[in-house]
């Protein structure tokens, strides 16, 4: 019989990738087992099912293709190569790099029931906690979790989230508000036939740490979640915020290293050698 971490960790591989990571794209197209999507403003974005070595091409092979792709297309400024700490990917972190790729903050992938995320805590005092939608809202959500997680603010999640908001894609945008100011915010992303929601780009300012606010968030979107009938949650969590989710009965199943390309005056395009087809 699986342990608790094994079937979720089933379950991931099963829902949660692949067609489920690019259900928003503007476009995807196929690689082998690759999906390449293609997402506003910009972005390109690599992902495929679970690796177990008895594929034909390793990943390591395909990544150099998969980036033709995308350099190829000017209008992409910048692209993502999604790894699984449980994948098999002889030679991947290598190949990305010497493709010009950076490694990422590598995060938890915590899995667990939603209900987990319920807390019997009062609210914490003078806070309040509601949805976002005006574009103004989405705006200062956006500079404040970029300020929370000591990244500079990028005007196109701005553009990106402002463009899904109208689009009533099921994203929910909870915003916590102390002392008249945004105080910390996330997103509740229920992912469409699957029995899952994520919780995503939670932060809170670090003035107001220790507050509670980040439960609060926390718990905000996982009973509006609850509402919709979704049975699990699962994040890509930092080390501030995995242990917060330990306590509440989440479960790491695994790691996720994001690794980013950026287009540059100089870097228009991958030189034949670096391009070559795998194989």
């Amino acid at each position: 019989m699986d342990t608790t971490l094994e079937r979720y960790l089933r379950l991931y591989d099963e829902q949660l990738r692949t067609e489920a990571e690019t259900s928003s794209a503007l476009s995807v197209d196929k690689l082998g087992p690759l999906r390449l999507g293609t997402f506003a403003n910009g972005r390109g974005f690599i992902t495929y099912p679970r690796f177990t070595g008895r594929e034909p091409q390793t990943l390591a092979q395909l990544a150099g293709p998969a980036l033709e792709h995308f350099a190829a297309q000017p209008q992409i400024s910048k692209v993502e190569f999604k790894t699984r700490g449980h994948d098999y990917a002889p030679g991947l972190a290598e190949r990305l790099h010497s493709l010009g790729f950076v490694a990422q903050e590598t995060e938890s992938i915590m899995i667990g029931p939603l209900q987990a995320l319920f807390s019997d805590e009062i609210s914490p005092a003078g806070v309040e906690l509601r949805r976002a939608s005006s574009a103004d809202e989405i705006e200062k959500m956006c500079r404040v979790v970029d300020r929370a997680f000591g990244e500079p603010y990028d005007p196109a999640t701005t553009q990106a989230l402002v463009s899904r908001m109208a689009r009533n894609d099921g994203m929910e945008l909870w915003v916590a508000w102390a002392d008249g100011q945004m105080a910390g915010a996330g997103r509740l992303e229920p992912v469409a036939e699957t029995e899952f929601a994520g919780l995503w780009g939670g932060g809170v300012l670090p003035e107001y740490r220790g507050r509670g606010i980040y439960r609060a968030l926390v718990d905000a979107r996982a009973r509006s979640a609850a509402a919709r009938g979704i049975r699990y949650v699962h994040s890509d969590s930092t080390e501030y915020s995995r242990p917060i989710l330990e306590r509440q009965g989440l479960v790491k199943v695994s790691s996720t290293t994001p690794y980013l390309w950026k287009r540059t005056a100089t870097r228009t395009a991958l030189s034949p050698a670096t391009s070559a087809k795998a194989g």
